[in-house]
């Protein structure tokens, strides 16, 4: 038994009247319940009748659905319906055994698509759906992914993601790293980008001519207001991230090649997994490897490559080669002699 779009909206229905405690639902009250709900959103042709209704209760109290702890309660010569525990819904649950089977067919799908271009995602939401929802057979975990539970901000994503899905404009208050008071701006939201286990949203402040990139972690509130939506026309943003590593794009910063010397140890690490889309090897022999980035420089492609510490050293800009160099000799002024 397949759980549609009709079916599943029936099931809600259902659960939510089961746990009402300041109502009586008998079978008429439930099947009116149902059918108002399908009626405004799919019209009259997807109502149901009777049977219908004491089938879905069947799967719901079954092992295959939810085994919902559903008592009937004699009313005279009727029955009302209602949980033995109204704390018990659907929405707690582990899916059930015939969620279980779509979600297997809907990774199938998603199956046929890992290895073609723009669907990268597809090769690391596979093994997490398969896991996280049980789709596998085997009785513990056995694939980790970093992520960071205790992330702050984390809870502000999916009001972030409808906000740009249905253009909604965003008052913030932000708490800067650089500022000792927090500070409150309008924001339309376009783009949200997660790096280092971090989340950022990309968007339109009136007050600047730039594209604002804000951390989610600073987000202290947030609420939509009733204003006209700016659509974005300053930014590609498949285009924006190909010459940074990370998220920040410097005002006025142009591309350069980064030269990098990694020793003999590490360059086996920079060639399976590259700094950047734009790197190419450029010499490797017994002594290390040089390779070139074709990047604009950031913080995050200097974070990057303080930390492989000893084991690299940039051949060139010469600017860029300063500058790391200015931090490393900062560093060590941190740990003074004696």
């Amino acid at each position: 038994m397949a759980i549609n779009k009709n079916a599943y909206i029936r099931y809600q229905v259902l659960d939510r009247c089961f746990r009402n405690p300041g109502r009586k639902y008998f079978w008429e009250d439930l099947l009116e319940a149902c059918n108002k709900a399908l009626y405004e959103y799919n019209g009259a042709e997807s109502q149901i009748k009777r049977r219908q209704l004491f089938e879905d209760i069947k799967f719901m109290e079954s092992e295959q659905g939810w085994a919902i702890p559903l008592e009937r309660h004699p009313d005279g010569k009727k029955v009302y319906y209602r949980y033995t525990d109204l704390n018990f819904s659907i929405n707690n649950q582990p899916i059930n055994e015939v969620e279980a089977q779509q979600l297997k067919s809907a990774v199938m799908v998603l199956s046929r698509l890992k290895g073609m271009p723009q669907f990268e995602w597809v090769n690391e939401l596979i093994p997490r759906l398969e896991q996280s929802f049980g789709l596998v057979n085997e009785g513990k975990a056995f694939m980790a992914f970093d992520t960071n539970e205790y992330l702050k901000g984390i809870n502000w994503l999916e009001d972030l993601f409808h906000a740009i899905l249905h253009k909604k404009v965003l008052l913030i208050d932000y708490q800067s790293f650089r500022q000792e008071q927090s500070f409150h701006f309008t924001i339309h939201p376009y783009f949200l980008r997660q790096y280092n286990n971090r989340w950022f949203l990309f968007g339109y402040n009136p007050e600047f001519t730039d594209i604002s990139n804000l951390a989610l972690d600073r987000i202290e509130k947030m609420e939509e207001i009733q204003s006209p939506y700016i659509e974005n026309s300053f930014v590609d943003f498949e285009e924006y991230f190909e010459d940074i590593v990370g998220v920040t794009r410097p005002k006025d910063g142009v591309v350069e090649k980064v030269q990098l010397f990694f020793n003999p140890s590490l360059a086996p690490y920079i060639l399976t997994k590259p700094l950047h889309g734009s790197q190419r090897k450029i010499q490797q022999d017994e002594t290390g490897m040089t390779v070139q980035l074709e990047v604009i420089p950031n913080y995050e492609l200097e974070q990057l490559i303080l930390s492989y510490g000893e084991s690299v050293r940039v051949l060139g800009p010469v600017s860029f080669r300063e500058k790391i160099k200015e931090r490393i000799i900062m560093s060590t002024n941190n740990y003074p002699k004696g």
